[in-house]
């Protein structure tokens, strides 16, 4: 299969021993490497990586068409620019030439790729530090970071759910860091505390009641409140407490527009310090800790609640079916009545 080189991604991996920079290519989420620049990252001679690529397709080790592929690259023969077709090969066969030859260099290679393509994943674009540095680079890595904000902005998610995704546009985003599992376990709570002055698990816990109508619930999907609704925090929100909510989320997003509009660039320490800036500046409450309430302690609660009002919503339910048929039913009466 033949790519132009132009829609792929390249990123520079430096090896750690003697620093050598290779151009890698990512695309499709794998990464690309020719014979050329595997031969680079082990430190060995083209003809080597041929014979070993050559030994894992006979051995059937790996499949061509799957591990192989052909991008379109301009480079300089002489005196012109020839553009030609120049085989790459992918991750799998990258680190099949890699055990063969040096393994603690495919080790390397694994990690630093697994990471770049989880980033690219993540974000939609992964960032290469030494291009970043360049001016196009640079400027094109704003443009899009601008359109991640702007597409953030308009989407259905909820009002921490686009904290949260504001905060992964991080230029040291990794997901799996500790920072990032205590601010997502966190940020929840923090917004909601703000507006009224209780984690999510405690305002599920004292607004569920069965006695309130519609079970104390704001929103909820359908024509009738379901076990899932109750054990959902925004579904209790009051208007004034979700218009608060927007605004807040709002000014988050038009200063993330702002920094990237202005070519600066933010880290996660960055973004979690900013959120509680806004909340303070808002003249809201900061969270200091886990609250009195557990998720499981809110969620029995809701249920609890809930199987009491069920009795009722149940009696006092009416299907579109039932609709239909009173409809029915009073047509009937009018056409058979003398």
């Amino acid at each position: 299969m033949k790519k132009e080189a132009e829609k792929s991604q390249i990123v520079i991996y430096q090896t750690l021993e003697d620093e050598n920079k290779i151009r890698v290519r990512i695309e499709d989420e794998n990464v690309w490497l020719t014979q050329k620049l595997i031969a680079e990252l082990f430190n060995v001679d083209v003809r080597t990586v041929n014979e070993h690529l050559g030994n894992i397709y006979l051995e059937q080790e790996l499949d061509k068409d799957s591990t192989i592929r052909n991008f379109r690259i301009v480079q300089a023969e002489a005196s012109r620019k020839v553009a030609r077709d120049i085989k790459h090969y992918n991750l799998d066969a990258i680190l099949a030439v890699g055990y063969r030859i040096r393994s603690d260099r495919g080790t390397q290679f694994r990690k630093w790729a697994t990471e770049r393509l989880r980033e690219y994943l993540i974000k939609g674009f992964t960032i290469d530090d030494e291009r970043l540095k360049q001016g196009g680079g640079k400027a094109r890595y704003f443009e899009e970071l601008l359109q991640r904000i702007r597409d953030i902005r308009s989407s259905e998610r909820n009002f921490y759910q686009k904290v949260t995704d504001i905060y992964a546009t991080s230029l040291d985003y990794k997901q799996d860091a500790e920072l990032t599992k205590q601010f997502f376990a966190t940020v929840q709570n923090k917004m909601h505390y703000a507006v009224h002055g209780y984690t999510a698990a405690e305002l599920i816990s004292k607004r569920a009641d069965a006695k309130k109508p519609l079970m104390g619930l704001t929103s909820f999907k359908g024509n009738y409140i379901t076990a899932g609704d109750t054990h959902i925090a925004k579904n209790y929100l009051t208007e004034p407490e979700i218009k608060q909510l927007n605004l807040i989320v709002s000014l988050y997003l038009d200063f993330a527009e702002l920094q990237a509009t202005n070519g600066r660039l933010m880290k996660m320490q960055d973004w979690i310090k900013k959120l509680d800036e806004f909340l303070t500046i808002s003249e809201k409450r900061l969270l200091h800790s886990a609250g009195t309430t557990s998720a499981e302690q809110a969620e029995n609660k809701a249920l609890q609640e809930y199987e009491k009002y069920r009795q009722d919503q149940d009696r006092n339910y009416v299907s579109d079916f039932d609709r239909e048929v009173k409809k029915l039913l009073e047509i009937e009466k009018k056409r058979i009545k003398p």
